[in-house]
Order: C-alpha cells, then structure tokens, then sequence
C-alpha cells in the first residue's frame, strides 16, 4: 500500500469475537480531516482496485487489498458519516451480546441473497439508532437502550 496519512483498524466479522464471517478480513482507513480525502482516494487507486463502487460516496472509498484471505478496505475521512458508521457500529457489536446475535442471525439468513446488502445496511441503520450517544473512539461502556 502506498504511504498514505490515517490509522487502519479491523473492522467487520474478523473484529468481533464470536461474530460470523465468511473468512474475510475487513480494514477501515481513518483518514485524518485535515488532509484532502480526494488526494487520498487517488492515491490508493494507483496501486488498488475498486471494490463495490455502487457503495462508494463523497466520504466512503472501497478498495481490494492483496492478502493471504479476501480482504477490503473501506477509506473513510475521521468524523464523517461513514465512519461513524463503522467505528460505532461495530464497537456496539462487540460489548453488546444480544446485538451480535442479531448480526449474526442475519448473516446466518440471508448472507449471499440478493437482499442481504440491504438487510445489512438497515441493521446497522438500527445500530446507529440504539447507541447514538457513543463517543467515537471512546471506551467500550454499556449502551444505553
């Protein structure tokens, strides 16, 4: 990977213990607000290939990365819409049990189906809903419900 600004963190399945995954490893680039996340998407398509441009928006990028197991990397600027999304997301998955049985139930449903993408989006739409207090980044405390 090119030498870009931000922080990678696992997100995804791989992530959280005992969450499903079908064997992929998915990464979140944390770009820095104050560099141009223009600059940064054009780098990473010099040297990475589009994955899922459908999902792609003025602060989400997707990417393919070359490893050992299928591997993404979303590329998101620090406090956007998306990042929140990912970083809040599945920090809840991870403290809250009751929660990740409902992720994991859905993947155990409707994975691989056409509708599953959106089953998907509108479960994390929920998860938004469920803790919107949570501080990004922030420590890992009970939800409120």
């Amino acid at each position: 990977m090119p030498n870009v600004p931000g922080d990678i963190v696992l997100v995804g399945g791989s992530s959280v213990p005992n969450a499903l995954t079908i064997g992929d490893v998915d990464l979140h680039l944390r770009v820095p607000a104050t560099v141009p996340f223009a600059d940064v998407v054009a780098l990473l398509r010099e040297s990475h290939a589009v994955l899922s441009a459908d999902a792609w928006a003025p602060t989400l990028a997707v990417f393919a990365v070359a490893a050992p197991v299928p591997a993404g990397l979303a590329v998101t600027p620090v406090g956007s819409e998306h990042d929140v999304r990912f970083t809040r997301c599945w920090r809840l998955l991870s403290a809250d049990p009751a929660l990740l049985a409902q992720y994991n139930a859905l993947k155990r449903c409707a994975a691989g189906t056409p509708a599953y993408a959106a089953a998907k989006s509108a479960f994390f739409d929920h998860l938004l809903e469920v803790w919107p207090g949570h501080p990004d980044g922030g420590s890992a405390s009970t939800p409120a419900r």
